[in-house]
């Protein structure tokens, strides 16, 4: 492994981070209960506050799906950073849990998650960045949103 931080790698990868997301609802995005953050169910939330839309085998394929979930993992790290100030207070990722709206006939969710979880190794390593995981299809999601991923980590 490198010895490069988790903000270091991130920002090798040079990809932007979107304004970290507000809720919609009566919720935290983001809870610090001893050394466990969770946070909250996020969405494809883009640098200009928009958002991706669409179902998974009717809007999107596969590929376009897996990419919205890499810009729900980058909403996830704006809200990290956000809250915590750097990359490096988070030590590991504990568990994913992947949501992809899809058609019923459609079976490729962990490649869509896959998204999510494969810019976290980057940014965390191979090892650190990869926790437990879940990816489940849903009939919908808020605001038609193909992919929605909540998470837990461990802080440093």
């Amino acid at each position: 492994m490198d010895s490069l931080t988790p903000d270091q790698r991130f920002e090798q990868l040079q990809l932007t981070l979107p304004p970290p997301p507000t809720p919609l609802g009566v919720y935290k995005p983001f809870l610090v209960v001893d050394k466990f953050v969770y946070v909250s169910g996020h969405g494809t939330v883009k640098e200009d506050r928009s958002l991706i839309i669409g179902k998974v085998g009717v809007d999107l394929n596969a590929e376009e799906a897996k990419q919205a979930a890499q810009q729900v993992g980058l909403a996830i790290l704006a809200t990290l950073k956000s809250n915590l100030g750097s990359l490096n207070k988070i030590k590991r990722v504990i568990k994913v849990l992947g949501m992809v709206n899809a058609v019923p006939d459609f079976e490729r969710h962990p490649f869509v998650i896959n998204g999510c979880s494969e810019l976290f190794a980057k940014v965390w390593g191979p090892d650190l960045g990869v926790g437990v995981r879940s990816a489940v299809g849903m009939g919908s999601l808020p605001d038609n949103i193909p992919v929605e991923i909540e998470a837990v980590f461990e802080i440093a």
